[in-house]
């Protein structure tokens, strides 16, 4: 699970961040966009947080081989850095509100509303530092573990510079961030699949299975919620 999620979180995340390129970076033009273009704007946001959300066992996996030899510096990266995933995940949440306003009311209310509102506390701004912060210490604990080299190392650090907030586009430093994540997890996501064990044949298929039942169930739930 750890080197699956190491491997489809920032490869699910890179492609959300690039599908909204060329629109604005402001939450106006993002709302505008998804007036214009909502199955693309959809699809991005939508990757955007199935990668965050399925990043966490994989930072689970680096923290313990961190741990192995840094105990402090992994218990304390891992646990900021996935407390930042479920501010991400937050945020999503906001989005996907923010963006079916404007099929509701239009985009224009809903810039307005989304104006009137923006910067409103609530309890995950008080994790705005582990977001950033998280992805560092992690760095630092796999570079100084030998987890990772200088390199991959420097680009695990770049998450850090992914813009935070809800209806974010993309930046310049959206997708260095994005593509750091590729390079410094998804090889060490495809490592950890290869030396791990190798499951039974009846084990493989029975979880083929089960997350055909569980991800039939969702979505069903998901339709009728």
């Amino acid at each position: 699970m750890g080197g699956a999620s190491l491997v489809a979180g920032p490869l699910l995340l890179l492609t959300g961040v690039l599908l909204r390129l060329r629109f604005d970076f402001f939450f106006p033009a993002q709302l505008s966009a998804y007036e214009h273009h909502p199955d693309l704007m959809t699809a991005s946001y939508s990757l955007v947080a199935a990668g965050w959300v399925l990043l966490w066992p994989g930072v689970v996996l680096l923290a313990a081989r961190i741990g192995e030899t840094l105990r402090e510096l992994a218990v304390w990266g891992g646990v900021l850095t996935i407390l930042g995933l479920f501010a991400r995940t937050f945020h999503a949440g906001v989005d996907h509100l923010g963006l079916h306003l404007v099929t509701v009311h239009g985009v224009a209310s809903a810039t307005r509303t989304v104006s009137e509102t923006y910067g409103a506390f609530h309890v995950f701004s008080t994790l705005n530092a582990a977001i950033m912060g998280g992805w560092v210490l992690l760095a630092v604990g796999a570079y100084r573990s030998r987890v990772l080299g200088p390199v991959r190392a420097a680009a695990l650090a770049l998450a850090s510079a992914m813009p935070l907030g809800v209806l974010k586009g993309t930046t310049s430093w959206s997708v260095a961030a994005a593509a750091g994540l590729c390079v410094a997890l998804v090889p060490l996501g495809v490592a950890a699949m290869r030396t791990g064990p190798a499951p039974r044949t009846a084990t493989v298929v029975g979880r083929l299975v089960m997350v055909g039942v569980v991800g039939t169930v969702m979505f069903l739930f998901g339709q009728a919620g």
